[in-house]
């Protein structure tokens, strides 16, 4: 089988030389990188300033930057981002923090300037005529706009309208974050402490002042004008209209140019037919092994979708289950942070299995020892995985507390739940993973000639695995949040949806080469033009996640251009599927399922990672749709459909060269596939898309305070568009059940067939198994 991405290799014929290459992909990653790092470093200097003192004019202070630093490590273990959302990011039920407070405190300060009444409310806004809307509108924006920060004294005076505004909004939120709200699934009892709703209180507000507050010497706020907000003068910056249309037309261009490249070459014959079907192999002690793994993810991916139904559930019964009161015991933070650790979990432990797998197939041993190394190794992902979800439970239910929260459970971060010591410990796993890949590889690392060839490659791409997981540990849960942001987005965007994809696209090519469906020579070029591809534009595509996360406005326009290149390989790799399936009829029907997962992950490339990602890329658009419900459609789409699909093609991969024919069952496979992808169609059409879309309309008309009040949370139309994801819901829950069924009984017969020492075969002929 030819890895669908290897196309862009096998029909261009490319103008440099092979051995060129690994000099160009150098020269990509010094150029990108260094434009990332210097990213970081004026994000670092240029963040919003934490005031050491926020006063009123009479100098009484309101809050200090102990309040303001206490409130954010208070929050994120809770579960911060998995309780409403920060400038946007996190979840999408609660409100985003930063525009609900804001909008709060922009009509209590309307209110003091109207009528000395903090209490003001929309409807009191509403009843006013459009010439005093306009009048109030243009003083509250002349209240929030200039930066009264005194960076010499590290003081920020607010006026006395603000000042008595926010008042208003600490009374307002010391009955919210205390007693919780429903519609919001946001807990009873949330905190407890005056104290500690006042310190989060305070992290809220202090992100309010900086989306509203100019940046100095600038015309819009630190988080450029976001949320949306026309009562306190939040409109677009003009230049984000201008980087959106540049992006768009870059992304236009350089398809087009792809496209000419593609068009005009002539068909290469790298693919190769391969005319005898091929055999089973003997599966030595380490594969067999491996293959536990794979059982393990499979039942992660199991819990993880009966916890993303109760996540779903939340949304039209905030404070329960059918009646049931499970916000009690499993809180709606702990279900959607168990939902998205498990989807990590069991993607990347399938990826790692197949490490394990592939490279004693590739290096034509099995080490000493190394089914043991294989079996530490998983008892020590389970002991992380289980440990890290109890200790996630454990901080949401605030029995784990501030920076005992942070170590041991919750870190508070999307995608990077997992309390500091589990990671550390994760990071120590993927290290021995290392060791243990580079034990079975050695000899073909010693006889490859050069040192850029294909068992290097797939050994270079391993390294990355653990050396960018470590990016995460950049910052701690005292670090100023847009620099945490930017590290964060360095795991979530740099090393799964680069780093791992890169290593999945290495492996695939190295099992075409070795079954003999690709020439070699072919397939070093192909992943290497690949990983130049993917690289060149994705590195510095991490910086369109920071748009809003109180960035330089430089950041917008990087980002930008930069991600919108990010869909022409993925453009590519769709135009190219069908073409580069060039093999015979007996191979491809040996390996039918894994193929049609990887042509699914192929489909789910082009609309979910290209479409759906590109649909909230430009910064005019995002601008208005960040963390609303479009998000989630990009990231369903993308997760399962491009990574979970290629986590279970390298499954079926592996575990079809060694498992009997009699316990390959091409049925259950078949339910499996169609179930998965046609439950996820469904899911999108019926629920995610049209809940989505309204949403951002509502953010256009009323802004993103509205979008995410809980007149629109609890409105008709997005209650229905929940119900209607039931029964994809369900179509997708029956392709798991089929899938972790199929892994069972095919670990089972693997486990129970007739021994046999194993010993290294080469590649061909193929030793049958029985």
């Amino acid at each position: 089988m030819a890895n669908p991405t290897l196309g862009i290799a096998a029909q261009a014929r490319s103008r440099f030389k092979t051995f060129s290459l690994p000099l160009w992909l150098v020269l990509i990653c010094i150029v990108t990188f260094s434009v990332l790092l210097g990213a970081g470093a004026a994000i670092s200097k240029f963040a919003p300033p934490h005031p050491a003192t926020v006063e009123t004019p009479q100098h009484e202070v309101i809050f200090t930057a102990t309040d303001l630093e206490n409130g954010q490590v208070t929050y994120l273990g809770r579960g911060g981002q998995h309780i409403g959302s920060i400038w946007g990011h996190g979840s999408y039920l609660a409100p985003d923090w930063t525009a609900d407070v804001l909008h709060r405190w922009g009509l209590a300060t309307a209110g003091v300037l109207y009528a000395n009444n903090p209490s003001f409310s929309q409807a009191d806004l509403a009843a006013l005529s459009p010439t005093e809307q306009a009048v109030l509108k243009t003083q509250v924006m002349e209240q929030f706009k200039p930066n009264r920060y005194d960076p010499d004294a590290g003081t920020l005076r607010l006026t006395q309208a603000q000042a008595q505004g926010l008042k208003q909004v600490y009374s307002d939120y010391q009955t919210l974050l205390a007693h919780g709200s429903a519609i919001h699934s946001i807990p009873e009892g949330w905190f407890k402490s005056d104290q500690d709703i006042h310190d989060v209180t305070s992290f809220f507000a202090w992100t309010a002042w900086a989306a509203s507050a100019n940046r100095p010497n600038a015309p819009f706020s630190y988080t450029a004008n976001w949320p949306h907000d026309d009562l306190i003068g939040n409109e677009a910056p003009g230049q984000f209209l201008v980087w959106s249309i540049v992006s768009v037309i870059v992304l236009i261009a350089a398809i087009a140019a792809f496209l000419f490249v593609y068009l005009t070459q002539e068909d290469a014959e790298e693919v190769q037919t391969v005319h005898e079907r091929p055999a089973l192999r003997w599966a030595t002690p380490s594969q067999k092994a491996s293959s536990l793994f794979f059982g393990v993810a499979m039942a992660l991916f199991g819990v993880q979708i009966l916890m993303g139904m109760v996540t779903a559930h939340y949304a039209v019964e905030g404070d329960g289950f059918y009646g049931v009161p499970l916000q009690q015991y499993l809180p709606y933070a702990a279900s959607r942070t168990w939902h998205l650790q498990l989807a990590v979990f069991w993607i990347a432990t399938c990826w790692l299995a197949a490490g394990l797998y592939f490279a004693p197939r590739f290096g034509k041993q099995e080490p000493k020892g190394q089914v043991w190394g294989n079996s530490a190794l998983l008892i020590a992902l389970t002991v992380v995985v289980v440990g890290s979800l109890a200790g996630s439970w454990a901080s949401v239910q605030g029995i784990l507390t501030g920076d005992h929260s942070f170590l041991w459970g919750h870190q508070g971060y999307e995608y990077v739940e997992l309390g500091r010591l589990w990671q550390i410990l994760l990071i120590g796993g993927m290290a021995f993973w290392l060791w243990l890949m580079f034990r079975a590889l050695r000899p073909a690392l010693k006889n490859e000639g050069s040192k850029t060839g294909l068992n290097h490659f797939f050994f270079y791409s391993a390294i990355t695995i653990p050396l960018f997981y470590t990016s995460g540990l950049m910052y701690t849960n005292h670090t100023p949040l847009s620099l945490a942001e930017y590290w964060r987005w360095w795991v979530v965007h740099l090393w799964v949806e680069g780093f791992f994809e890169v290593f999945a696209t290495v492996a695939i090519a190295y099992l075409c080469s070795e079954l003999g469906f690709l020439k070699k020579s072919s397939a070093l070029k192909a992943t290497y033009l690949t990983t130049i591809l993917y690289l060149g534009s994705g590195v510095i595509g991490t910086l369109h996640h920071l748009y809003f996360a109180g960035t330089p406005s430089f950041i917008a326009a990087m980002g930008a251009v930069a991600s919108a290149l990010e869909v022409v390989p993925l453009t590519l790799i769709g135009f190219e599927v069908v073409k580069t399936l060039r093999m015979s009829e007996q191979a491809e029907s040996f390996y039918r399922w894994p193929l049609r997962f990887f042509l699914a992950t192929c489909f789910w490339n082009v609309v979910g990672a290209g479409v759906f990602g590109f649909l909230i890329n430009p910064p005019i658009v995002l601008y208005y749709a960040q963390g609303l419900n479009t998000t989630p459609i990009h990231a369903h789409s993308a997760l399962f459909g491009v990574y979970g699909c290629l986590a279970i093609a390298l499954m079926l991969f592996s575990l079809r060269e060694i498992v009997p024919d009699r316990a390959w069952n091409e049925t259950l496979l078949r339910v499996s596939f169609w179930s998965l992808n046609g439950g996820l169609v469904m899911m999108m059409v019926f629920g995610l898309i049209p809940n989505g879309f309204y949403q951002l309309m509502q953010s256009v008309n009323h802004g993103t305070w509205y979008a995410r009040s809980a007149a629109v949370i609890g409105s008709p139309w997005m209650q229905w568009t929940v119900w209607l994801r039931i029964p994809g819901d369900l179509v997708f829950t029956l392709g798991a059940m089929g899938m972790v069924i199929f892994t069972a009984r095919a670990i089972y017969a693997l486990f129970h067939q007739p021994t046999r020492l194993a010993q290294p075969q080469p590649v061909k002929p193929i030793v049958e198994a029985p």
